[in-house]
């Protein structure tokens, strides 16, 4: 019954299509013997043409225009069904085991002409595809989860039908057989490219997360350090990881794995990563776990103060600032930690040469750290004069101090502290005084004469903001 159906629609198309064909051939024949028959007659007078009227040769050109556009239209008609009857060819075969479908759909799903990843996923092309990654041999494995993800680009729906068919689970037995070594790297590769694809939808974060993928993925980034993986499966690596630590319950199984944290800090010294590590730490430090995980780590905030002098990467700063942000606010121990990692004069300049964001994270470090030390300072205070009051008076009041050695200890540490920060100032002016000579194409032995030092000696010290 429906072959017949079908059969009537394509005659009733085809009728059609041939009546709309002889009307504008019509059309177009009394077009050409029109202005045939006036070329060869005598030229009429010249007469006032009456404004009203249209000529009959613009009407005619009006309907030849929408002739062809429904000509255009029926065009793009008939390419879509005929695209359809592909998609649904390429499903019979994918359901019927043949592996020849999934290139099919990977080729289809590459550029996403016409809606064909949503028209592939509600055509049911999902589970037969997901099925392959168990069944097919070793290449039918790789095209059929390049065709997983092709067609979850851009498409949530796909993305989470993708998940609930168990995709999951059958991409994790694939490189965690017992019975194989190292997995290859193209099949890694591929699966490492699903997980980052996955893992961009918010439901699917919590599955992936408690599934063992994390464990995979920073295997994967080790194995990297050791050169066997290609630089773009290391940026996947990092992507997906980032994505999954979006959620607070998965930063529990990243910290859990052996040296994560410790291999992610050691690994800040190279540029093309630097950014993503420091977008995971970010979300690291959201919990209280990942604070105490991170605080442990030998090093951790001597690492983290010498991404501030990265005056050419202000990306990196601002992060930076924000995970000591927030680990300051939040420790008192992290933060005695940070002070005797000598964070405050990178703090400071920070202050003076860094972008906006890095300037306000800087500035509100430094005044924990100064609302703290001032606790302690009163604290000291408070308790040496009740030491003093408690103890027996000897001498005059006009002897003078009680205790002279500890006012002059007192005074040398407030001396020391205001040369260090003049020290700082003078020396981030003249770094300044040598960028705008470079950017004034001077000679680059110029240096700010006796005067100007001198000057910048007596007043700079009063333009600090703390």
């Amino acid at each position: 019954m429906a072959k017949i159906q079908q059969k009537n629609n394509t005659t009733t198309f085809s009728i059609w299509s041939s009546c709309r064909r002889t009307i504008l051939n019509t059309l177009r024949c009394g077009t050409h013997h029109h202005h045939r028959r006036h070329t060869t007659t005598q030229e009429p007078p010249k007469t006032t043409p009456p404004p009203s009227k249209p000529k009959k040769s613009e009407k005619l050109s009006e309907l030849l225009k929408m002739c062809e556009m429904y000509e255009e239209e029926e065009e793009e008609v008939r390419k879509k069904v005929a695209v359809l009857e592909e998609m649904k060819m390429v499903v019979k075969r994918l359901q019927c085991g043949d592996s020849g479908g999934a290139h099919e759909v990977r080729r289809l799903c590459k550029d996403d002409h016409g809606g064909v990843r949503m028209n592939f996923g509600l055509l049911g092309v999902i589970p037969p595809l997901v099925a392959m990654v168990d069944d097919g041999g070793g290449e039918e494995k790789i095209v059929a989860l390049y065709a997983l993800l092709n067609l979850g680009i851009g498409n949530d729906e796909n993305k989470a039908a993708i998940v609930k068919a168990g995709a999951v689970h059958k991409m994790l037995n694939l490189v965690e057989s017992p019975n194989e070594g190292l997995p290859d790297p193209d099949l890694s590769a591929a699966i490492v490219a699903n997980f980052l694809g996955l893992s961009a939808l918010d439901s699917n974060k919590p599955i992936i997360g408690s599934s063992g993928a994390i464990s995979f993925l920073v295997k994967t980034l080790k194995n990297a350090a050791e050169g066997n993986i290609n630089s773009q499966v290391v940026q996947d690596c990092l992507r997906a990881l980032y994505n999954l630590s979006i959620l607070p319950t998965n930063v529990a199984p990243m910290i859990e794995i052996d040296d994560f944290l410790s291999f992610l800090l050691t690994s800040l010294g190279d540029m093309e990563v630097s950014d993503r590590i420091l977008s995971i730490l970010s979300n690291v430090v959201s919990t209280p776990e990942g604070r105490k995980a991170l605080s442990s780590v030998h090093d951790s905030f001597q690492i983290l103060v010498d991404v501030l002098s990265w005056t050419d990467m202000p990306d990196c700063q601002e992060k930076a600032t924000y995970i000591l942000m927030v680990m300051a606010h939040k420790s008192y121990r992290d933060r005695q930690a940070m002070i005797e990692s000598g964070v405050s004069s990178s703090l400071l300049e920070l202050t003076l040469l860094g972008s906006t964001l890095a300037q306000k994270r800087a500035s509100r470090i430094l005044e924990i750290l100064r609302i703290d030390k001032g606790k302690q300072v009163s604290e000291t205070f408070v308790g040496n004069t009740v030491a003093n009051v408690s103890a027996p008076l000897y001498g005059s009041a006009d002897s003078g101090s009680a205790h002279p050695l500890k006012d002059a200890q007192d005074d040398r540490m407030m001396s020391d502290e205001s040369m260090a920060v003049k020290n700082l100032v003078q020396q981030s002016l003249h770094s300044n005084m040598r960028r705008i000579v470079k950017r004034a194409n001077l000679p680059q032995d110029f240096v700010p004469s006796e005067h100007f030092r001198s000057l910048t000696s007596i007043s700079t010290s009063k333009s600090l903001p703390f």
